[in-house]
């Protein structure tokens, strides 16, 4: 089921981004849902207040963020907290998402990312020794749900060549209106922008984003189950989510490591080497 059809290669490599519907189950959605109510449930708010915000990429230069490349670790929206520091609304409803290691900690998560379907997409796109880099479960809770702005994967997860695919898989429908994924086609032809990358006084992009047309986006709308192939270079975003319905989601991050190198300027630096999903 993950292997690709030449049709939908070539739709792939034309456009940048391939939506296969009906990628995941009712039955591996709902398994990844209920382990990350628990997650949260037993979470403790107080044990950090590490915001998440694609707008201000400054505040991410504590250690949490650091460590949660080999963690299970919890990051708020900006608009969850009031004047006074505290959560305005229950903590379920406050998170931007957990990362950034679910597919290695979690086994609901793991069992997915490492399945057959996955490893057989990855195949089906030439990938020798694919190795995901991490994982996240993205919220965007009704009503704050943050926007992400316009960017390339390939900025923040460089291999030299680039090799990062996106891996994004609905488990709710997303819509116009809770803030479905936007892209703009062909994009990815153009190379990289920018990237970002960490160094002693923390993190931060090489250059400024350039400025991009509205109208070249175009919105990816998907009913939960299906999942978005995205290339590193394709420029995507998603805006805020203004409606009362949350838009939950897994995305993954895959680099094959087979003749490629891992960037060492980049923010993920391991103290363990990930598990590749297979060898070639």
């Amino acid at each position: 089921m993950g292997m690709l059809s030449q049709d939908q290669l070539k739709s792939f490599q034309s456009q940048g981004y391939l939506v296969i519907e009906s990628f995941a189950t009712h039955d591996e959605i709902q398994t990844m849902t209920k382990r990350m109510e628990q997650l949260v449930d037993e979470f403790d708010p107080s044990s950090t207040a590490s915001i998440f915000s694609t707008k201000n990429q400054q505040q991410l230069t504590d250690d949490y963020f650091y460590e949660s490349a080999e963690r299970v670790s919890f990051f708020f929206e900006e608009k969850a907290f009031g004047d006074d520091g505290n959560l305005k609304q229950p903590k379920q409803v406050s998170l931007n998402k957990v990362g950034h290691a679910l597919h290695e900690i979690e086994p609901a998560f793991k069992k997915f990312s490492s399945s057959e379907k996955t490893s057989s997409l990855m195949r089906s796109l030439g990938y020798k020794r694919p190795v995901i880099m991490q994982s996240m479960y993205i919220f965007k809770q009704p009503g704050i749900g943050g926007e992400v702005v316009p960017h390339q994967d390939n900025s923040f997860i460089y291999t030299e060549p680039q090799t990062c695919t996106g891996l994004w898989l609905a488990l709710e429908d997303a819509t116009l209106s809770n803030g479905c994924l936007w892209a703009i086609p062909r994009s990815h032809k153009n190379g990289l922008v920018r990237k970002f990358y960490r160094d002693e006084d923390g993190v931060k992009f090489d250059r400024p984003s350039p400025s991009y047309d509205k109208k070249d986006f175009v919105p990816i709308e998907v009913k939960a189950g299906s999942l978005v192939v995205i290339h590193g270079n394709l420029i995507h975003q998603s805006f805020e989510n203004q409606s009362p319905k949350s838009r939950h989601a897994y995305s993954l991050h895959v680099v094959d490591t087979t003749g490629c190198k891992w960037a060492p300027e980049n923010w993920i630096r391991r103290k363990v080497e990930p598990e590749p999903l297979y060898v070639n």
